[in-house]
């Protein structure tokens, strides 16, 4: 039996949408397909969309693990960039789906997943969410120290900011992070100055050996968990983009975008970790200083969570679309944004440094599975077609049920090799810390998933 993609054309899913660059009305249209007539811009602004979001305190803390896990200022760069390059590649290729198919990534993944893609649909929100959380969590900490309110306070301000943002959608998020993008750069560039002036970025390797061995391998996948982690987002932001639109311009300014972004505020982290080693708004102000200097510092922070969160609400809405929850798109959008004010205050409310650490890593670990069946069926699918509407694909239930059962237990193969405080893998404990789950997850789901669609498509010519 096979099925197609059907629901993605239903009428709650449609709506008004934005007719060119600058149309900054409301974007009611949600995962429907858009048409030829509908698509519109330049594979360029590519670039900033993806540029701006990462240039925030989650990507500079998240480059001082580098010197906590003791691999000193080389090893620890060499090791953030291997995995900053793989995992913006990803996301850069899976860019080039959206003008082919005028639809986001979770819809597009319907035509491996079929109706099941409620399973990685629901874990795709739920990351949405988690990542909401860990940016708005800096910017709400800047905010309530640049204004002297409390912090839950300041987190609703940052968090209805973006609401607003998301609730406008795919325009206008295109448009604010163009600005944001010669803004943020630079005033992190002034930020970093001030930050390592008068002292010693070069740290030597405190781990040794093994010890050494594993944290490198460790580190990279921190920093592939953090670009990766925008995959299930990728085809979101190039929907509108004509079908015509050169796949390797869309490829190299989303790769461009991201790894450049990821790599700049990463190495601050690794060349600022001895000074902030505390992982708060707070610790950043303490080294910059008061002033003018220090409330910018504090306003670009919260300005940086705002750039990143409006991303997470988009997608996010899309997401709940594409596991059949049918409510608009902006209603879906201010959704994500209120469930992550809960996670913030958990975020908050102990040892930050460990749960940020233990949800970078947990809202992730699925992805480069999903990632590995959307792709082979995507190359069994694409053939030299330049387009496919995805609402008209068929999917095999067979097909369907195997792609589920191929990420669940590449998932479950993976688990040994995680390293987090919530799940200490045997493999990776016996590695000394190790963590290679990201590539076993990847692996065993291509080579499951891969054998059995060549397999199927032999069996079905005969």
């Amino acid at each position: 039996m096979a099925f197609r993609v059907s629901a993605l054309n239903a009428a709650t899913f449609s709506g008004h949408r934005p007719t060119g660059s600058g149309d900054l009305t409301v974007e009611t249209h949600g995962i429907a397909p858009l048409t030829a007539d509908q698509r519109y811009g330049h594979p360029a602004r590519l670039f900033t969309v993806w540029f701006a979001p990462q240039v925030n305190m989650t990507g500079v803390f998240t480059g001082t693990l580098a010197i906590a896990l003791g691999l000193g200022f080389w090893l620890g760069l060499l090791a953030m960039l291997i995995g900053t390059v793989l995992g913006s590649a990803v996301v850069a290729y899976l860019s080039t789906w959206g003008p082919r198919t005028g639809a986001g990534q979770l819809p597009n993944a319907r035509m491996a997943f079929g109706d099941l893609v409620v399973v990685p649909g629901f874990l795709q929100w739920g990351s949405s969410i988690a990542w909401d959380a860990l940016v708005g969590l800096f910017g709400g900490e800047a905010l309530a120290a640049l204004l002297g309110i409390p912090f839950w306070c300041a987190v609703l301000i940052v968090l209805a900011v973006q609401g607003v943002v998301g609730f406008f959608g795919y325009e206008l998020i295109h448009r604010l992070q163009a600005v944001l993008t010669v803004i943020l750069f630079i005033t992190f560039a002034v930020f970093t100055v001030k930050l390592v002036s008068g002292h010693d970025i070069v740290v030597a390797p405190s781990a040794a050996g093994a010890d050494l061995a594993g944290a490198f391998v460790f580190e990279v996948t921190i920093a592939l968990s953090l670009a990766i982690s925008w995959a299930s987002y990728a085809a979101d932001f190039s929907r509108y983009l004509p079908s015509d639109s050169s796949r390797w311009q869309v490829f190299g300014y989303s790769f461009a975008g991201i790894a450049l972004a990821y790599s700049f505020v990463q190495g601050i982290g690794i060349a600022a970790a001895a000074v902030i080693g505390e992982h708060t708004a707070d610790g950043v102000h303490a080294v910059v200083g008061g002033g003018l200097l220090g409330g910018s510092a504090l306003l670009v922070i919260a300005l940086a969570a705002i750039g990143s969160g409006v991303m997470n609400d988009y997608s996010g809405s899309l997401a709940l679309q594409t596991v059949g929850v049918r409510v608009r798109r902006p209603v879906s959008a201010v959704i994500v944004t209120v469930l992550a004010f809960g996670l913030i205050l958990w975020l908050h409310a102990a040892d930050t440094a460990t749960r940020f650490t233990d949800v970078l890593l947990l809202v992730s670990y699925w992805i480069p599975a999903f990632v590995a069946v959307v792709v082979v069926d995507w190359m069994l699918r694409v053939r030299g077609r330049p387009s496919i509407d995805p609402s008209a694909e068929p999917t095999a239930r067979r097909d369907a049920l195997a792609a589920l059962f191929t990420f669940v237990l590449a998932y479950v193969v993976a688990v040994p090799f995680m390293n987090t405080t919530l799940i200490q893998g045997a493999v990776a404990t016996a590695w000394h810390g190790a963590d290679i789950a990201y590539f076993v997850n990847f692996i065993v789901a291509l080579a499951l998933y891969g054998s059995y669609r060549l397999l199927a498509v032999k069996t079905r010519r005969r």
